[in-house]
């Protein structure tokens, strides 16, 4: 068996924490910097006195990077993230900072996720030194509601998650936690929800979240969407699957099946005529595709593709293509239309 590199285990994961204004980040940040397993993690906040970690501070690495008592790095994002990234990495090989195995990243309460989790893929630099693991997305149990009909921020903050964090749930209601729930359940049906008061979460919670390997096996399902029978989550959505749709006023996720094998040429020509009509309202796209019998693993945001991943083996013995789409304001007959359109063409020998 000839031996290939992983390319995927040998980047730094990055953790994007984001959530609207008042939904706990600083709160959960300042209990994680503060936890025994963050030691060998990378912390980029927004403002390093907002979260008060003055009197834990044990050394000036850099005019923007302190340490820790515990070890952790605080950064404060005094510049775009792109060069604190590429600082701390730098900064890290030369031993001018203490080693770190993860950077976990705070946004500002209106941010976007989109533009930062593009940043990691696009910048060649950057993805050749790290990888997306996750955004973790705070809501709000008191205010939840009330901002996601409100500000199309926080409706986009819950669409591209990869967990949900509902904070403050010891200040509402049981029947107003069930119905924040089920709405956010409607923008995004494949992130799992955990429930936190005052910040208290295992740092195990928000990592974990993307893909570490190329070697299939469960983490690969869970992180597609698929979730585990015996982990008490066997009635989340399976990947591929059509379920009852949970509607919201422009939110929506299309899961999308296909049981023959594509060939790459007429995958990524449907996928690059979606990208360029619709890109800005294609939130994110995530899935396994079957090319040419070979498990390939893809993943979006917007119109910026992440570099394929060629799977050592197929997950399960479920060898269809089945990818979800999260979109805003596009119709699901839409986006079949398309595929069906582009895969005739491609087995009709017409070039797409």
């Amino acid at each position: 068996m000839s031996f290939r590199r992983d390319a995927l285990a040998s980047k730094l994961p990055v953790s994007l924490i984001t959530g609207f204004l008042g939904s706990g980040k600083t709160t959960l940040i300042s209990k994680l910097v503060r936890h025994p397993d963050m030691n060998r993690v990378a912390v980029i906040i927004n403002e390093i006195g907002e979260i008060g970690i003055d009197h834990d501070l044990v050394s000036m690495s850099s005019e923007s990077v302190s340490l820790l008592s515990n070890g952790c790095l605080c950064c404060a994002l005094r510049t775009d993230l792109q060069e604190t990234l590429r600082l701390l990495f730098a900064q890290r090989r030369v031993g001018e900072i203490p080693d770190f195995d993860r950077v976990v990243v705070e946004t500002t309460g209106l941010a976007d996720p989109a533009p930062i989790l593009q940043t990691l893929v696009s910048d060649a630099l950057l993805a050749t030194q790290y990888r997306p693991d996750g955004t973790v997305t705070l809501v709000d149990a008191v205010n939840g509601a009330a901002q996601i009909e409100q500000h199309a921020e926080a409706t986009r903050q819950i669409a591209l998650a990869d967990r949900i964090l509902i904070s403050k749930t010891d200040l509402a209601s049981p029947d107003a936690v069930a119905s924040l729930e089920r709405r956010i359940a409607g923008i995004n049906r494949q992130a799992s929800i955990v429930h936190i008061v005052n910040g208290q979460i295992d740092p195990a919670s928000i990592c974990g979240l993307g893909l570490a390997s190329s070697l299939a096996g469960p983490a690969t399902l869970r992180f597609l969407g698929e979730r585990d029978e015996d982990s008490g989550t066997g009635d989340g959505p399976y990947l591929g699957k059509q379920l009852t749709p949970l509607h919201d006023p422009e939110i929506s996720t299309l899961s999308l099946r296909f049981d023959k094998p594509f060939t790459w040429s007429v995958f990524t020509s449907a996928m690059s005529l979606l990208t360029s009509m619709r890109g800005p309202d294609l939130l994110r796209v995530k899935g396994i595709v079957n090319v040419d019998g070979a498990p390939v693993l893809v993943q979006a945001v917007q119109h910026i593709f992440h570099e394929p991943v060629s799977l050592d083996r197929w997950p399960s013995e479920d060898t269809g293509s089945r990818i979800v789409f999260i979109t805003r304001n596009i119709d699901a007959d839409a986006i079949r239309s398309l595929f069906t359109a582009v895969t005739a063409l491609g087995e009709g020998g017409v070039k797409p």
